[in-house]
């Protein structure tokens, strides 16, 4: 077995359905700041899966971790940008996504480090923001 397989057994399950619980409190009661950081998390996280896949030459891994990180940047963090009261900035960010999805896609097909580093820069720096933003809200407003 290879060092980042996840075990399968009663533990395993049982410590994933306790993450679960966590994340499912704190997506509760998260504001939408706190939301979109929990998925630039997610995306990091899965990005972070695919280099030790791509490290350990599982390419199974690395497609499916790199899957993972591009629906997170495609369907949670792009479609979110609400282009039309965006203006320019929602078109910018909307192109770094873009750009992200372009380098993890080139990632995956060439097993390409550098690419997955200049993506996993993207979303940390812009990930960084949100979480500075999601920081600056005063406790308890929404």
């Amino acid at each position: 077995m290879s060092p980042v397989q996840i075990h399968t057994g009663r533990g395993a399950r049982s410590a994933r359905a306790y993450a679960d619980v966590g994340l499912e409190t704190r997506v509760s009661g998260a504001t939408p700041e706190q939301l979109i950081t929990l998925l630039f998390d997610g995306a990091l996280a899965a990005i972070a899966k695919a280099r030790l896949y791509m490290r350990n030459g599982d390419t199974r891994g690395r497609g499916e971790a790199l899957s993972k990180a591009i629906d997170i940047v495609e369907s949670g963090l792009k479609a979110g940008v609400d282009q039309a009261a965006g203006g320019e900035l929602a078109r910018n960010l909307v192109e770094v996504y873009d750009m992200a999805i372009r380098h993890l896609l080139l990632a995956n097909m060439n097993a390409d480090g550098a690419s997955l580093d200049l993506a996993e820069r993207l979303l940390a720096d812009i990930g960084g923001a949100w979480r500075e933003i999601a920081n600056a809200r005063p406790p308890g407003t929404r």
